[in-house]
């Protein structure tokens, strides 16, 4: 490979006009997320900034990984339309590809049968996860779903090498986030421990973690997370729809309130992932209804030994709902 160090297989393969480009739309994504509120803390405003999403998104071939197709036609080299404009033509990159990997929106990356198994998630989004895990440097993460290691690149750029672990089912998957993060080159991209196994099972071996964070969505709180989690530390998860930051309190024990946000993943996978057919979007329509992004910060969900609840204003008020743990 060409190129060491961030960015070098761009600068290696693609040259200095492709890096330039897709730094100015790096840079474009960033102002747009700052301009709608978000990446208030300048160091995750700094991981956003330099780490590159088109290096985890796309192929060696300017399309998307697993061959995944958008919808998007290419432009001829040097063409000029759309958001791709000015930026078609490196070494056989679509342009407009390259400024679709800058879009805010989500990516698919791998497609098994029809069925959508991994994807990148809209940035704003990621921002407002990334925010919401409330670190200030050195805390161990884990993360469950590795997709494409960008997720797991802006975690160790912000908390530094030796502190992210991240986890698949799937070898094709975390050998392609193994392959990106190692392409991207940095001392704390290379020191993410990539893991293929069972995520709702954790990693026992690099536990305790402070904070923890699913990138898929869940029927309920896999207990092993609060096993492997340190008392006081934090799960973001995604469950009926919305993203729920849980304060854990040990073994068998959190709580913690909805974001205000909904949010769609891909679902958990594995032995211990939701059963074919479970009613994700029917949970959520009959908890959250057409509660307001201000509503979605009434309800919570607390996690007591075997049951598992979300609730409305307060745990033990009139207005609950049971879920499966995992």
């Amino acid at each position: 490979m060409a190129g060491t160090g961030p960015d070098g297989r761009q600068q290696g393969r693609r040259g200095q006009r492709y890096a330039a480009a897709a730094g100015s739309l790096r840079a474009r994504m960033v102002s747009r997320i700052v301009a709608g509120g978000g990446l208030t803390d300048p160091a995750w405003r700094a991981a956003f900034e330099e780490v590159p999403r088109d290096l985890f998104v796309l192929d060696d071939e300017g399309g998307y990984e697993d061959g995944y197709d958008d919808g998007y036609e290419d432009e001829p080299a040097g063409g000029g339309g759309g958001d791709g404009g000015g930026y078609a033509g490196f070494d056989g990159w679509s342009g407009r590809r390259l400024a679709a990997a800058y879009e805010d929106r989500p990516i698919a990356t791998r497609v098994v049968g029809g069925e959508l198994v991994s994807s990148s998630s809209q940035p704003s989004l990621m921002a407002l996860m990334c925010q919401a895990l409330d670190v200030h440097g050195g805390e161990r993460v884990l993360e469950i779903g590795a997709g494409t290691g960008y997720n797991a690149a802006l975690l160790a750029h912000r908390l530094g090498p030796g502190t992210v672990t991240t986890i698949d089912l799937e070898p094709e998957i975390t050998a392609a986030a193994r392959a990106h993060l190692d392409a991207y080159g940095t001392e704390a991209a290379r020191s993410v421990a990539v893991v293929t196994g069972d995520g709702a099972l954790g990693h026992p071996p690099r536990a305790p973690y402070d904070r923890i964070m699913a990138t898929c969505e869940l029927p309920g709180v896999p207990a092993a997370w609060l096993e492997q989690c340190v008392p006081g530390g934090l799960a973001l998860l995604p469950l009926a729809a919305g993203l729920v930051a849980l304060t854990v309190h040990g073994p068998g024990r959190a709580e913690g309130r909805f974001l205000p946000t909904p949010a769609y993943f891909v679902p958990l996978r594995g032995a211990s992932g939701a059963p074919a057919g479970t009613p994700e979007h029917g949970l959520a329509v009959s908890v959250f209804g057409r509660a307001s992004a201000a509503d979605r910060t009434r309800y919570g969900l607390t996690v007591d030994g075997p049951d598992q609840w979300i609730w409305r204003d307060r745990p033990d008020g009139p207005h609950t709902w049971p879920i499966a743990g995992t």
